[in-house]
């Protein structure tokens, strides 16, 4: 036999392998793998500049301009390609800033417990009471540079993390009596250190799930926004386009292209969010992973 025959072969992470034999799983990560490259290879794939605006505006899909252009002279899939970027951008960012607030506030109400659980659990059933549109609305409408993706992202942080933040306290309520824990405690461990590095770790898939939930609503808050009118009109965005097609009355034109291409974009972006998540519950229920 060779060197190459007796070198042990590289295997894939055991996660990885749990995802891949779940077919749900896998198509989402393939349907995800494919948007991120689309958005990666933006300035590449796309006909021509999204910014560009020397065609006729109104023009019907054609082999020069594969969904038409837009009333105001854009190409409508030069722009859906580039979309791409902005709607995972945003909602990855989001989505990381929603999970950091969820965690530092739901595990450490959950581990301290006392009047710190208290004001926490009331700060959290506050923001869940009070109805998230209007509360973004209102902040992307009236707060300074509401119009900013940055701010985007800030008002859809700080509206989307109450939720994961009281699923992540039920949890930590059941592992922090734990004899690992208990031991941690014993030999001097910090509070930070028990929580994010004894308990964290058997709570991944719960964070992972709650991250990737995050996204989605994330890059469908933008959208919704962005479709409302509230932002910054002039962003290259799924949601953009649909309040530009709106605007300029496509539905009534007969210009189904421009509503059709964004809204299958978004929809299928977040069924492949929505698949993965599929495979994470595999992570942590055995009965649910493929033979």
């Amino acid at each position: 036999m060779t060197a190459a025959a007796l070198r042990p072969r590289a295997r894939a992470p055991q996660w990885f392998t749990i995802l891949w034999r779940n077919k749900k799983a896998r198509f989402g990560m393939l349907l995800l793998l494919a948007f991120v490259l689309l958005a990666l290879l933006a300035p590449v794939l796309a006909p021509y500049d999204p910014r560009d605006r020397s065609f006729a505006g109104g023009l019907p899909p054609s082999a020069e301009h594969w969904f038409g252009t837009t009333g105001k002279g854009y190409d409508v899939a030069s722009q859906a390609i580039f979309g791409a970027r902005t709607s995972l951008v945003i909602g990855l960012v989001a989505g990381a800033i929603a999970t950091t607030i969820s965690l530092l506030v739901g595990m450490t109400a959950g581990y301290l417990g006392g009047m710190v659980d208290e004001v926490l659990s009331f700060v959290t059933n506050l923001a869940l009471v009070v109805p998230a549109l209007p509360l973004m609305i209102t902040l992307a409408a009236y707060v300074p540079g509401g119009g900013s993706e940055w701010m985007v992202i800030i008002v859809i942080s700080i509206t989307g993390w109450a939720g994961a933040a009281r699923l992540k306290r039920a949890q930590i309520l059941t592992l922090r009596n734990r004899e690992y824990i208990q031991a941690a405690r014993m030999a001097g461990d910090g509070t930070f250190h028990v929580i994010f590095r004894e308990i964290a770790p058997n709570m991944t898939s719960l964070i992972v799930v709650g991250f990737i939930g995050a996204v989605g609503g994330a890059i469908g808050a933008e959208a919704g926004l962005a479709f409302l009118g509230i932002g910054n009109p002039d962003t290259i965005s799924w949601g953009t386009m649909l309040y530009w097609a709106n605007t300029d009355g496509a539905l009534l034109t007969g210009a189904f292209a421009r509503l059709v291409v964004p809204g299958l974009l978004l929809a299928l972006l977040t069924t492949a969010l929505t698949f993965v998540n599929f495979g994470v519950d595999a992570l942590s229920n055995p009965h649910l992973r493929e033979p």
